[in-house]
């Protein structure tokens, strides 16, 4: 995937324009943080709070946290068009259905 690729992909699931503002990754949480250092540092926290205990199924844990309401947010966008979710997502839209049952949101 080109890096042009990836930006018309963000542009389009964002709904900028080309010729806007261009979109930093620091802006995608809308708090000016990226994601990234976000997730590091609740990962950090969820850790501390364990005080010794063994973490178990964190992969799941941290995915069902994140992909929930990326999904949530995605089908609002696109008023539940899952074609129109998938092609945003790049995921296939048999996948797509497959995570909304998973996640209990079809």
């Amino acid at each position: 995937m080109t890096v042009r690729s990836i930006f018309n992909q963000l542009r389009m699931a964002t709904g900028k324009k080309s010729n806007s503002k261009k979109i930093l990754p620091q802006e995608f949480n809308g708090e000016g943080k990226r994601l990234s250092t976000q997730v590091a540092k609740s990962m950090k926290k969820y850790f501390t709070q364990l005080d010794g205990e063994k973490a178990t199924d964190l992969y799941k844990m941290v995915i069902d946290e994140v992909e929930k309401p990326l999904l949530e947010s995605v089908m609002n966008q696109c008023n539940g068009n899952q074609s129109s979710a998938s092609k945003m997502l790049g995921i296939n839209r048999g996948t797509l259905r497959t995570k909304l049952k998973e996640h209990k949101l079809l």
